[in-house]
């Protein structure tokens, strides 16, 4: 009993930030993305000097440095390459 109690309460911390984390990115096609240089395109009219680009849970990550010079992980959108979250890279 106490077992499935602690587990219950394991998942119910964790299923929201599930949600959170996969309702940033959308589930596009493959087929359907941008090119890696088309994504730099847009980033480098954003500002960004990108210096590398991967997928990463329905995004793509592109590494760069913003216009301060500070080194930055930019989201896009696959699909549209609309920036949906910008982070200071670690």
């Amino acid at each position: 009993m106490k077992t499935t109690l602690i587990a219950a309460a394991f998942a119910a911390i964790l299923a929201p930030s599930a949600v959170w984390a996969s309702s940033d990115c959308p589930d596009v096609p493959r087929d359907q993305w941008l090119s890696d240089a088309q994504i730099t395109e847009k980033a480098k009219g954003l500002g960004y000097e990108v210096r590398s680009i991967k997928a990463d849970d329905g995004c793509l990550e592109a590494y760069a440095i913003d216009a301060k010079g500070n080194r930055v992980e930019v989201y896009f959108h696959p699909g549209t390459g609309d920036v949906l979250r910008v982070k200071a890279d670690d």
